[in-house]
């Protein structure tokens, strides 16, 4: 697919908003990629998952973890593409970890992806479970990279599109200083 379909596939189903956001990062900005609004049609979570799978194909991963909440459906998609399993982590107080009785063992070969990349951060944190299990980790996968910077993941990684979207902490947010009203949409 071409960077112009996808942003359109975003366009049409209105998961690109305009307004005033704070991300889950913390960051502060005036558009918000609402990736649930795309992945509620199978067909486009089939279509932008397998793409992002046969960047992965070669590298004959087991397993595909992702975190929770935005993750889960790209996890799914992405595994079943693969013929993989899927799993995601979840928060517990500060921490992502496994919960629901999931495993990853030291034999699998695990894809971490996200539906949504800003700062990086609940991807890396995802990257510490796999970690601690002693597992492979063959790549790193994104629908979307908002960051606007290359973020070194340790492993190849690869999004389908890139968007430079600016994000401010709070305190410089030109947003904020116009008193325009903020929005949380996200899961953190």
């Amino acid at each position: 697919m071409k960077d112009t379909e996808i942003l359109k596939i975003f366009k049409d189903t209105g998961a690109l908003l305009k307004g005033h956001f704070k991300l889950s990062s913390g960051l502060h900005s005036e558009d918000y990629l609402q990736c649930a609004l795309v992945l509620q049609y199978p067909e486009y979570a089939e279509k932008l998952c397998s793409q992002l799978a046969g960047y992965f194909k070669d590298d004959k991963p087991t397993c595909v973890v992702a975190p929770a909440l935005g993750g889960v459906v790209v996890s799914y998609a992405v595994a079943r593409a693969l013929g993989a399993r899927s799993l995601f982590t979840e928060r517990k107080d500060v921490s992502m970890v496994l919960r629901r009785g999931f495993q990853i063992n030291k034999n699998d070969r695990v894809v971490v992806v996200e539906d949504v990349i800003t700062t990086g951060l609940s991807t890396k944190e995802v990257l510490e479970v796999v970690k601690a299990a002693g597992a492979a980790i063959v790549g790193v996968g994104s629908i979307i990279d908002r960051s606007g910077k290359n973020i070194d993941f340790g492993v190849k990684s690869n999004s389908l599109l890139k968007l430079d979207l600016p994000a401010f902490p709070p305190e410089k947010c030109p947003l904020c200083k116009q008193g325009i009203d903020i929005t949380k949409p996200g899961s953190r």
